[in-house]
């Protein structure tokens, strides 16, 4: 059960650590950001999450705002994915976790 928390751990960090360099590059790269080989890569690996984004949400939410709604579902579960690696850690020992 640990090694499930800690590969969903990780892969809401790696996803959420892509949407905010996207973010970033988006704003030092301005209009061209699209033609941006970097910022092309970390849409490539947020894309699942923007797709599931858009599927849960209403038809309300518009589309400029969908990877907004990604990054807080990717948020929300590594919040949720570090409070049950904790539970579990304290659990079993904290030797064990290491």
């Amino acid at each position: 059960m640990l090694l499930f928390v800690s590969a969903i751990k990780l892969i809401a960090e790696i996803s959420l650590l892509a949407f905010l360099g996207q973010f970033v590059l988006g704003l030092l790269a301005g209009a061209k950001r699209d033609q941006n080989l970097f910022y092309q890569a970390l849409s490539v690996v947020g894309r699942p999450f923007v797709v599931v984004a858009r599927w849960l949400s209403p038809k309300l939410v518009l589309d400029r705002h969908v990877p907004l709604v990604a990054f807080l579902l990717l948020a929300f579960i590594w919040l949720a994915a570090t409070v049950a690696k904790i539970r579990i850690c304290l659990q079993i020992g904290v030797e064990l976790c290491k």
